[in-house]
This record gives C-alpha cells, structure tokens and sequence, in this order.
C-alpha cells in the first residue's frame, strides 16, 4: 500500500510514536513527554493523577515496548484510524497546557489542528478538535487583564479574535455535516454557545448531559453541575458537585466554593478556595482565588 504522505513532519512522528500495542493513556503520556514539550507534572496534572504515579506508568509503558520489541514506524493510510483517538488526545492535552499559559503550546497544537485537517478532512473528530481550539483560541487576548486572570463573563468581547471565531464555527459546521457527535464536536458545539450572549445555559447543560454519557468523565459532570445551576439554582448543581470524587482537583474546590458562596455559606466557601489556591498551579489562579477569599471574608 502507497505511503501516506503527512502535511507536518511533528504530525507524522505524533502519530507513529501513537502505537496501538500500547494502552491510549501509555500513547497519549508517553508521545506527550518524547514529543509534546510537557513535563512529567504537567502530564500528571493533565490525567488528574500524582506526579508519581505518571512517573510509574510511563516507566511501565517504555519497559512494555523494551521488552515486547515494539517497533516504531510510520503507520500506512489505513493505519491512521485505528491511532487517531490517542493522536487527537494529544494535541487537545497540548492545546490545554498553552491556554493555561504556555502561549507556545497552544500556537503549536492549533498549527497541528490545520494539519490534521488537511490529513484526514473526512473524520468529524478532527475537524471538532480544530474546532474547539479555534473557539477557545479566539479569547486568549481577553482572559488577562494587566497580568489578572478574567473569567468568561467579564471578558472584554472586542478583544476576541472575531476571524478565529469564524474559523472556529466553519470547522465546527464541517464535522456536524459529517454526522459528528464525538467528544470534541460536543465539546466546540460548548465553546461555540459559551461565545453568545445570552448563552443558553439550559442546551449548554443539555450538551454536558450528552458528553458525561459518552466519556463518563467526572470532569464534564462537573461543567455540567455548573450549567444545571444556572439553570436550576445554586443547590442543584451543588448537589451534582458532591457526588464527585475530585478532591485533587482544583476546579472542584473553585466551583463548589463558587455555589457555595451563592447560597450564603461564606465559611466553607472560604475553605474551598483555600483549597483551590492550595492546588493551583498559575500565578494569576492564586491571585484570583485570593481576592475571592478576601470577598467571602468581608
């Protein structure tokens, strides 16, 4: 069989380093540490799990491929399937990373976005992927202000990239006309709704619903208890917060201290930021969460 020819050499390695004999999470850390500019922590951080335990796993999956002769090459055309899951993971956790701060991060994963959609333009995943990092993307020059971290709601729209968002929603429309209804086409059908204004928080919530069936992630379920609150009240979606099992989590403590402040339960909210502050990683989040801290305190 011919020989793929790839529109990006990192892509091509991306994905021969994505070998399917490995477990996906043993692909996706293992090509994110040879290939990805991420750290064992940020990998760690990405998968929610200590940086020892990454540690470990990534010790057992180089022994798996010493010990089992796993050999590297680049997959043919009809290979790329079957390793396309671990290769979109990648460039998502990429993504991720930079738009927590590491600009160069997030420039090169939106630059392998474009390449993967012109090597697969027929998979409705890949065109959500560049979706999704195309719509967030767009805000980058709006979530800081003087250094200070904005959230959403407080973003100076002006700011956003208005011919990114329009990319943004072209891919978007690309991979719902290929009957995409994957992880990252709901996840850019999200960002796209978070970007209106008024954002319609019960399909928002509705979308969550979706996704949390199809990835049984803890972390959608809790984006989801955001949206159920702006829908149904503050103790509904605290409700759906303390059935998760996240404590490690930053963003669990910030958004039950966030409900919680809501309700009028200033003190705990106050020890769930702590939390929160305890667990960041960013300057501009510890700053953030402190003045949320000095708020529930006056």
């Amino acid at each position: 069989m011919e020989e793929q020819t790839f529109p990006d050499e990192r892509l091509e390695l991306i994905f021969t380093c994505c070998h399917p004999a490995l477990g996906l999470e043993a692909q996706v850390a293992l090509t994110l540490r040879a290939l990805g500019g991420l750290r064992t922590e940020e990998i760690a951080r990405a998968f929610l799990v200590p940086e020892e335990t990454m540690k470990r796993r990534l010790s057992r999956a180089k022994r798996k491929i010493r010990d089992a002769g796993i050999g590297f090459s680049v997959p043919a055309d009809h290979r790329l399937p079957e390793r396309l899951a671990a290769v979109l993971a990648v460039v998502y956790l990429i993504f991720n990373e930079g738009y927590g701060g590491r600009v160069d991060l997030a420039a090169e994963a939106l630059r392998l976005g474009d390449a993967l959609a012109e090597l697969m333009p027929d998979e409705p995943e890949v065109h959500g992927l560049h979706a999704l990092m195309l719509l967030n993307g767009a805000r980058r020059a709006a979530r800081f202000d003087d250094g200070e971290l904005v959230l959403l709601a407080d973003q100076d729209r002006s700011l956003w990239d208005a011919a990114e968002i329009a990319r943004g929603r072209e891919a978007l429309e690309r991979a719902l006309a290929l009957r995409g209804r994957g992880q990252y086409v709901i996840q850019a059908a999200i960002a796209s709704l978070h970007m209106e204004e008024p954002r319609d928080w019960t399909q928002i919530a509705a979308l969550y619903e979706e996704l949390a069936r199809l990835t049984r992630s803890a972390v959608v379920e809790l984006n989801r208890a955001i949206a159920v609150a702006e829908t149904d009240g503050g103790a509904a979606g605290l409700a759906l917060v303390d059935r998760l099992d996240l404590d490690g989590y930053q963003y669990f403590h910030s958004t039950r201290a966030d409900l919680l402040r809501r309700l009028g339960r200033r003190d705990e909210a106050r020890a769930e930021y702590e939390r929160a502050r305890e667990l960041a990683h960013t300057e501009p989040e510890r700053r953030f969460l402190q003045r949320r801290i000095a708020e529930v305190g006056t």
